[in-house]
C-alpha cells in the first residue's frame, strides 16, 4: 500500500493575497500529481520582520484556516497548512493546521521550540513574538498515522519519538531553515529522524532571502523509513515535490529492524535538574 505525499516550496512575505495565490496553484499542482497529503512550508500565510508579524495575528477562523480548508476540500486532499501566524487572547503561536479532504480542521499544533539564537549574521529571537506551545500532535488518516512539527523542533528527537510513540508512521516538518545552518544541517537532521524512529518525514521550505533579511536554505525534502531521500526541490524557486510512501515497506521495516521494540524505557532516566 502507498500513499502519494508532496511538499511545497515558496519564498513567502507578508501578503497574505499574493501567498495564498501562489500556493493554490502549487498545491493544485501537488493534488493533480496525485498527492494525497500536501505539506505547507512554515509561515508560508505571512513571513516578515517581528515587527510586521505582530500585526499578522489571526484566529483559527481567519483567512488562512478559511483559505486552506477551501482548498483541502476543492482537491479531496489531507492538507497541512503549514503555518501561520495565531492570536489566542493576547499570545501569538507559531501554528500548523491539519485539514481533511472535507475541509474539517483535524489538528491544531503550535510549535514548542522557537527559535532563538545567534549565528554570525543570522540572530532569530522568535519568543519576543510568539509563546511556545506545549502539546504533540498526532492525526489517523486511513492509511497512516501523521505527526505535526514546525522547522526548529526538527533538532529536538524527543518530539519525533513521542510522536511515534503514538502512532506516527508520516511525520510533517513545514520549515524556514535558514542557510546559516541548511547546508549543514537540515538533510541529516530529516534523514536521522527519520532513520531512528522509522517514519517517513515530508518536509517543506522556504527558499531565498525573505523581508527580514534572512535567506532560507531551501530544499524541501521527502525522505523515506529507511532514510532515503525520495525527493528535493533544490534551493531556487517555487516547487513542488512528491513521492509515493510504501506504507508496507514502513512495517516491514520495524519488523526486521525492530528498533523501536527493543527500547528499554526502564531504563532509561533524565538527569536531575541542579
Amino acid at each position: 500500500m502507498t500513499m502519494r505525499v508532496a511538499a511545497v516550496q515558496m519564498s513567502c512575505d507578508s501578503d497574505h493575497g499574493s501567498n495564498f495565490s501562489r500556493a493554490t496553484d502549487l498545491v493544485g499542482s501537488a493534488a493533480a500529481d496525485g498527492a494525497g497529503l500536501v505539506v505547507l512550508p512554515e509561515l508560508f500565510a505571512s513571513l516578515d520582520r517581528n515587527s510586521v508579524m505582530r500585526t499578522k495575528g489571526e484566529s483559527a477562523n481567519g483567512p488562512t484556516c478559511s483559505w486552506a480548508a477551501g482548498i483541502a476540500q476543492a482537491h479531496s486532499i489531507w492538507l497541512v497548512a503549514g503555518s501561520f501566524i495565531e492570536r489566542d487572547g493576547d499570545q501569538l503561536f507559531n501554528t500548523s493546521c491539519l485539514f481533511d479532504p472535507n475541509g474539517e480542521l483535524r489538528a491544531t499544533y503550535r510549535k514548542i521550540h522557537l527559535f532563538d539564537v545567534e549565528l554570525g549574521d543570522t540572530i532569530s529571537c522568535e519568543s519576543d513574538t510568539f509563546s511556545a506551545g506545549d502539546q504533540p500532535a498526532t492525526v489517523t488518516l486511513p492509511d497512516a498515522v501523521v505527526g505535526m512539527t514546525i522547522c526548529y523542533d526538527l533538532r529536538f528527537p524527543e518530539l519525533f519519538r513521542i510522536e511515534t510513540l503514538l502512532g506516527a508512521t508520516i511525520i510533517t516538518v513545514p520549515s524556514a531553515f535558514t542557510a546559516a545552518t541548511g547546508p549543514d544541517h537540515w538533510e541529516p537532521l530529516l534523514r536521522a529522524r527519520a532513520i531512528e524512529n522509522q517514519v517517513a518525514i515530508v518536509a517543506a521550505a522556504q527558499w531565498g532571502t525573505g523581508p527580514d533579511g534572512t535567506t532560507r536554505h531551501g530544499h524541501a525534502l521527502i525522505v523515506d523509513a529507511w532514510g532515503r531521500v525520495l525527493a528535493d526541490a533544490g534551493d531556487d524557486g517555487d516547487a513542488v515535490i512528491a513521492a509515493d510512501i510504501d506504507l508496507d515497506e514502513i512495517r516491514a521495516i520495524r519488523t526486521r529492524l525492530p528498533s523501536l521494540a527493543n527500547r528499554r524505557p526502564e531504563s532509561y532516566r533524565w538527569p536531575a535538574d541542579n
